[in-house]
């Protein structure tokens, strides 16, 4: 079954959420909520998806520019798409291949491969490169 991007439900999404470039802190929490409650959705329709990849480059965009004393790694991103999901090492084996893998990454004794990484931005909806140094 191929899921297919209707214009006009995406369209509705962008005048609901407004997306544009981030110059304020508020502008950045507003978008952070919106990706988190996205997050949230078990499953996404391709306009979600396309949305929550949007902010997510909107918001990195914003943090690159505002917090680079906070430079994130692809640890700390997965970090915090686990914290927003409330998910634990233990969700991560299926995807990652085995609860060695997955303590050895937490640990920060592996780094996460580019077939990981694809994995993880398909189970998180976000692009594979956040994954990636």
């Amino acid at each position: 079954m191929t899921l297919t991007f209707n214009s006009d439900i995406y369209s509705q999404l962008l005048s609901q959420h407004q997306p544009r470039i981030i110059k304020t802190e508020e502008e950045n929490e507003k978008f952070l909520e919106t990706v988190e409650e996205l997050l949230s959705h078990s499953h996404l329709t391709p306009e979600e998806d396309a949305l929550l990849e949007l902010l997510v480059k909107l918001i990195e965009d914003f943090e690159d520019k505002h917090y680079q004393l906070n430079y994130s790694t692809p640890f700390s991103r997965l970090l915090h798409l686990m914290e927003a999901r409330s998910l634990e090492q233990a969700d991560l084996v299926e995807i990652l291949g085995s609860s060695e893998i997955v303590a050895k990454i937490m640990n920060g004794e592996l780094e996460i491969t580019k077939k990981q990484a694809e994995a993880l931005g398909k189970f998180f909806h976000v692009e594979s490169n956040l994954f990636i140094c």
